[in-house]
């Protein structure tokens, strides 16, 4: 069974479309973080939500 664990990550209105996308590069990038969901608000919050796999290690043995 996969496991993830998410990350939240919330923008304000004014907050630039290329800042938001630097943002999430960076995130996927160093910290192999993936888009999962991305909503915008009425009020104009952009709210993302990434997420990336737990790598569980076995003991040999």
């Amino acid at each position: 069974m996969v496991e993830y664990e998410y990350l939240t990550l919330d923008f304000p209105r004014q907050t630039r479309r290329e800042e938001i996308r630097r943002t999430l590069t960076e995130h996927a990038e160093y910290g192999h973080w993936e888009l999962h969901r991305s909503l915008l608000y009425v009020g104009g919050l952009r709210r993302a939500h990434l997420r990336r796999r737990i790598i569980r290690v076995r003991r040999a043995g």
